[in-house]
C-alpha cells in the first residue's frame, strides 16, 4: 500500500513536471514522419497478465511487422528523433502514465514481451510477483542495451544469450530483497546513471551485480 501510494504521489508529480518535455517530444515525433506519438507494446505485468506500455515511439510505423523485439542501437527501423530519445532514455517517460494507472511501479523488474516471458523457469516466475517496474537493478546494470546488440548478425539470439540470463539474475535478486529504501537507492543511482554514466556509484553497481 506505501509502495503504491509513493508510486503515485511520484508519477503525478512527475508527469506535471516533465509535461513541456512531453508535448515537445510529442510534436517533434508528429512532425518527422506523421506517424502515431506513442508506441503501446503488449507486456506481461503483474501475476502474468497483459497490459499496454506506453513509449514514445521511436522507430518507423508497424516496425513490430518487420523485425524482433531485441533492438541494436543500428537498427534501420531507429527514426531520427528515436535515434536522440533512445540515447538519452527519454522514451521511457510516458510510462509515468503507467505507475499512474498502476501497471507499473516506478521501481520493480522491466517487463518483458510474451515470448520471453514464456521461458520464465518455475523459479524465475518470482519477478511476475510484483508490478513491473520503470527501473531496477538490472536498468542500472544494462544501461544501454542496443549498444550491446548493436552490429550482432541475431539481435534476438544475442540478447538471449548476453543480457537475458544476468537481467533475469538482478531482477530476481531485486524481488527477494525488496524493500522502501531499496527502492530510493534504486531510484538515486537511476537518476545518477543517467546524469553520470560513469561515476564511481554506477561502476561499483555493474561491476559488483
Amino acid at each position: 500500500m506505501i509502495k503504491r501510494g509513493f508510486d503515485f504521489i511520484l508519477s503525478l508529480i512527475g508527469l506535471i513536471l516533465v509535461s513541456p518535455i512531453l508535448f515537445y517530444i510529442s510534436l517533434m515525433i508528429k512532425l518527422e514522419d506523421g506517424g502515431p506519438i506513442f508506441f503501446h507494446g503488449k507486456r506481461i505485468g503483474l501475476h502474468g497478465k497483459f497490459f499496454k506500455i506506453f513509449k514514445f515511439r521511436t522507430m518507423v510505423v508497424d516496425a513490430e511487422k518487420i523485425g524482433g523485439s531485441s533492438t541494436a542501437d543500428d537498427d534501420p527501423r531507429i527514426t531520427c528523433i528515436g535515434e536522440i530519445l533512445r540515447k538519452h532514455k527519454l522514451d521511457e517517460l510516458p510510462q509515468l502514465i503507467n505507475v499512474l494507472k498502476g501497471d507499473m511501479s516506478i521501481v520493480g523488474p522491466r517487463p518483458e514481451v510474451k515470448h520471453y516471458a514464456d521461458l520464465y523457469t518455475e523459479e524465475e516466475k518470482i519477478v511476475l510477483s510484483v508490478r513491473p517496474g520503470i527501473t531496477d537493478w538490472a536498468s542500472i546494470w544494462n544501461a544501454n542495451e542496443g549498444a550491446i546488440l548493436a552490429g550482432v548478425e541475431d539481435p534476438e539470439q544475442a540478447y538471449m544469450e548476453l543480457i537475458r540470463p544476468k537481467k533475469l539474475k538482478l531482477q530476481m535478486k531485486y524481488v527477494r530483497e525488496r524493500s522502501f529504501w531499496v527502492d530510493l537507492k534504486i531510484i538515486y543511482l537511476t537518476i545518477i546513471a543517467v546524469i553520470q554514466p560513469e561515476s564511481q556509484a554506477v561502476r561499483e553497481v555493474r561491476g559488483g551485480s
